[in-house]
């Protein structure tokens, strides 16, 4: 059975990219618009990894974060930050909100595919 990923990022473009190179590598890839879709789609579904953005409407990457792991089912779940942000600071408030990993866009494919194998094993 193959590993399930779940993407959330307003941009439909690197929903798109971030779509082609998790299938191409065999995943199952479930896609949220932003944190409050994502959050949704996390009561219905249990994604392997999940890879979020930072910037994005109505509910950001970090408030995300916070809300995946105050669900006991999703707690332990690995969650890797996909932005344009490089600042120490906002990627310390990541881990301390419960990121597990940081890559930065525009992202390598292989690269990306290699983080998700690393941390859904």
């Amino acid at each position: 059975m193959s590993k399930v990923v779940l993407t959330v990022d307003d941009s439909r473009t690197m929903r798109d990219m971030l779509k082609l190179a998790l299938g191409d590598a065999a995943f199952q890839v479930l896609q949220a618009v932003d944190g409050v879709h994502g959050l949704e789609v996390l009561e219905t579904s249990a994604p392997d990894v999940i890879i979020t953005d930072i910037n994005m409407p109505n509910l950001d990457g970090f408030g995300f974060i916070e809300g995946v792991r105050r669900s006991d089912r999703h707690r332990t779940t690995p969650i890797l930050v996909l932005t344009t942000e490089s600042d120490q600071d906002k990627k310390q408030r990541a881990r301390d909100a419960g990121a597990t990993g940081w890559i930065v866009k525009p992202f390598d494919p292989v690269k990306l595919v290699d983080a998700v194998r690393r941390v859904a094993a």
